[in-house]
């Protein structure tokens, strides 16, 4: 048996459980939560697929130094609204406080009533069937039952210092999903690229700067109502990284072309739970399934053409590394990918490269 342990970041992926066993049983899972008692990971659920393995751990029961990090930040993004400042110690919803009253915020964006958003609680003709699929609207968490107080559902990781939806549309859970397209760095002549001090080859990925923040992300957005996820990580990432909105209806079929034989490769589930997302409140929450579809000989990406368009502003290839600064919990899902295909993260020099095997 193989155990990996992720260290506690700043986000919400805090660790992952791989067994190189074909069969793990109930007690194996059991025994494993112990290991992580200094790391707070509250009721998320990490999935990682090795042909041989699967292995999902809901450490429900486990507290410690990590919690809501990017889900705290304060003033709330693309707004003036401060949140209550929320102590380590109190982020539970377990430990008392009494005085805990934070302010109500929700976006006049969402507001407005747009179709994606919910009306507000109390509303008439608003009867949500919470932790069920409630008509095409997924009201499930990922990351099993949340609890419903006063009518509001409770962000089952903990208290973020504000109420109401913010930016989200959703009461609840918030589904998302965020596709990594990946591909070996290689230098001209099509050579896999080596990095001297690690001996591992260097991973790339498709990454988009975002025009709500600015800051660099993973391609990706919302599931839409009765939406397939498969569905959703394709139309994301052609919206996002291929501009596929702005296209004629015969640009439009060349790359829906060039989508399938990306999305049609063989993939894995990096991560399905909850996000520590700056857009979270007390009553609305980010949960994502982020899928790595990886061009192992780069036949298909290397003669993708990237335009930002939709919610992107620009895009482009990176090079995987932990020197990344990306949006919520995205570095964490590279990691994950990296270490998976046995690619290089951590190294002193990453731009010092040799030539490696070519494929």
């Amino acid at each position: 048996m193989i155990l990996r342990v992720l260290s506690c970041g700043t986000a919400s992926i805090s660790a992952l459980l791989v067994f190189s066993v074909s069969r793990i049983f109930a007690s194996n899972l059991g025994s494993c939560s112990a290991i992580f008692s200094s790391c707070r990971v509250s009721t998320l659920q990490h999935y990682f697929t090795d042909h041989s393995l699967i292995c999902k751990a809901n450490m429900s029961s486990i507290t410690g130094k990590c919690g809501h990090i990017k889900a705290l930040t304060s003033p709330y993004q693309s707004s003036d609204i401060k949140r209550t400042s929320v102590p380590e110690d109190k982020i539970s919803w377990s430990v008392p406080w009494p005085d805990y009253s934070p302010v109500e915020y929700t976006a006049p964006s969402v507001l407005k009533g747009p179709v994606w958003a919910d009306p507000p609680i109390g509303s008439s003709d608003f009867t949500p069937r919470y932790n069920e699929k409630d008509g095409k609207v997924e009201r499930q968490s990922h990351n099993g039952k949340y609890d419903v107080v006063d009518g509001y559902p409770r962000n089952p990781i903990g208290r973020t210092g504000l109420k109401g939806r913010g930016l989200l549309g959703r009461w609840g859970p918030n589904h998302a999903a965020d596709p990594i397209v990946t591909r070996w760095k290689r230098d001209r002549s099509g050579t896999i690229i080596i990095h001297p001090e690690s001996e591992k080859p260097i991973l790339q990925f498709i990454s988009i700067k975002r025009l709500d923040c600015g800051e660099w992300a993973i391609p990706g957005g919302m599931v839409d109502p009765g939406e397939k996820l498969s569905v959703t990580l394709k139309r994301e990432f052609g919206e996002e990284a291929l501009n596929l909105l702005q296209k004629s209806e015969s640009e439009k079929k060349k790359l829906q072309d060039k989508l399938q034989k990306i999305f049609k490769k063989e993939n894995f589930v990096v991560y399905k739970g909850y996000v520590d997302d700056p857009r979270n409140t007390d009553n609305a929450w980010m949960e994502t399934v982020a899928v790595n579809y990886h061009d192992e000989t780069g036949e298909t990406l290397d003669h993708l053409t990237l335009e930002a368009g939709d919610d992107a502003g620009k895009v482009k290839w990176v090079d995987m590394s932990d020197t990344l600064k990306l949006y919520a919990s995205h570095v964490d899902f590279l990691k994950l990918v990296a270490e998976k295909l046995n690619a290089l993260w951590s190294g002193k020099n990453p731009s010092a490269v040799k030539s490696g095997q070519k494929h």
